[in-house]
C-alpha cells in the first residue's frame, strides 16, 4: 500500500481547521476540570510543523518526480505563511485560518491533480 503524501496534507490541514473552528464550540467547558486544550499554543503550533513537513514532503516529491510545475509550491507557501502569522498574529489568527487552510488544501489539489495528469512526464532537467 503506498503512502499518498497529498491526501494526508489535507488530512492534516482539515484536522487543524476542525481544531481550531469547533473544538472551542464543543470543550468549553474543559477549563472548568482544570483542562485547557482549547488554546493550546503547544498544540497548534505542532500542527502547523505537520502541515508544513507532509507539506514540504508532498509538493517536493510531485514537482521532481512528476509535474515540475511551481505552482503547488507558491499556493502551499503563501497558505503556510499565513498559519505562521496566525501564530505570530493571535488578536486576528481568525482572519488567518480560513484562507491559509484554503490554499493549502488547494496546492495539495494542485499537486494530486499535476501529478496524476503527467504520469512521471519527464522535461530535460529530470535526474531520475
Amino acid at each position: 500500500m503506498k503512502l499518498n503524501l497529498d491526501f494526508l496534507g489535507i488530512a492534516t490541514s482539515v484536522a487543524c481547521a476542525i481544531h481550531c473552528a469547533l473544538l472551542p464550540l464543543f470543550l468549553s467547558s474543559l477549563p472548568i476540570f482544570g483542562i485547557n486544550i482549547i488554546e493550546n499554543i503547544y498544540f497548534e503550533n505542532m500542527m502547523v510543523v505537520i502541515a508544513f513537513i507532509v507539506g514540504v514532503l508532498a509538493l517536493r516529491h510531485g514537482k521532481q518526480k512528476h509535474h515540475h510545475s511551481l505552482m503547488p509550491i507558491v499556493v502551499f507557501s503563501v497558505g503556510i505563511l499565513l498559519l505562521f502569522a496566525k501564530i505570530v498574529w493571535r488578536d486576528w489568527q481568525n482572519w488567518f485560518l480560513f484562507p491559509a487552510v484554503s490554499l493549502i488544501v488547494t496546492a495539495h489539489l494542485l499537486n494530486f491533480g499535476f501529478c496524476r495528469i503527467h504520469n512521471h512526464a519527464h522535461a530535460d532537467d529530470c535526474n531520475h
